[in-house]
């Protein structure tokens, strides 16, 4: 992620946004890929609105926007490799005014 500011709940670890921000989210996938290339990506976004993404060998980036303070957005990553595996990673981010 290239917003790493990660807090904890009973749920595990989320990001706090802000309702206005606009901001990229980065999922790193290299260690898990050992070796292996993404050939396709797809990111879906929950109460939130992805405004685009893009992907290399490695990593893949979701610029999102929205949300209403005191709502969670999902953010999930799917990606496909060379290899033919697929795995998906989740993140939640807090909508809360700063």
């Amino acid at each position: 992620m290239t917003t790493s500011s990660f807090v904890y709940d009973e749920l595990g670890p989320y990001i706090i946004k802000d309702p206005e921000a606009v901001l990229d989210y980065r999922f790193d996938w290299v260690e898990w890929l050992n070796g292996d290339t993404i050939t396709a990506a797809t990111v879906t976004v929950t109460n939130g609105t992805k405004a685009s993404q893009t992907f290399t060998n490695t990593t893949v980036t979701a610029w999102i926007s929205g949300g209403v303070a005191g709502q969670v957005i999902s953010v999930n990553c799917h990606i496909t490799t060379a290899a033919g595996r697929q795995d998906d990673r989740t993140v939640r981010l807090k909508v809360k005014s700063r």
